[in-house]
């Protein structure tokens, strides 16, 4: 089992930069592809990143390529999502998640086994 827990989150402007992190409690964290997704209010969750479990292979939504980045360190447990040049419709509770692998379906929810609780990113504009 993986314990997930997210930080990073807060309220910025337009324009503005956030790094969430996704640390995790359990042993093989490294056997774990993880997936951020995010839902913004009265709105399903949406899928927006995912990284393989050597961080050798990532998938973005269209939304967030080229202003987004994931990054894992598998020795800290932790993965990163670095978000650049925010949106207001960036706005939503942002979710890490693990999946033992899913294929070239990184953004079907039902992939993942593991679940945080969520930290929420609110952009202004």
């Amino acid at each position: 089992q993986v314990l997930l827990a997210e930080s990073g989150g807060g309220l910025v402007q337009a324009g503005a930069s956030l790094k969430l992190s996704c640390g995790a409690s359990g042993p093989a964290f490294g056997n774990y592809a993880i997936g951020w997704f995010r839902q913004a209010p009265g709105k399903e969750r949406d899928f927006v990143v995912a990284i393989s479990w050597s961080g050798g292979i990532t998938h973005y939504a269209d939304s967030v390529k080229g202003r987004f980045t994931i990054s894992r360190d598998n020795a800290k447990k932790t993965v990163y999502l670095q978000m650049n040049s925010l949106k207001p419709e960036d706005t939503g509770v942002y979710y890490c998640a693990a999946s033992v692998g899913y294929g070239s379906t990184p953004y079907r929810q039902d992939e993942y086994l593991y679940w945080g609780q969520g930290t929420q990113v609110s952009v202004s504009s």
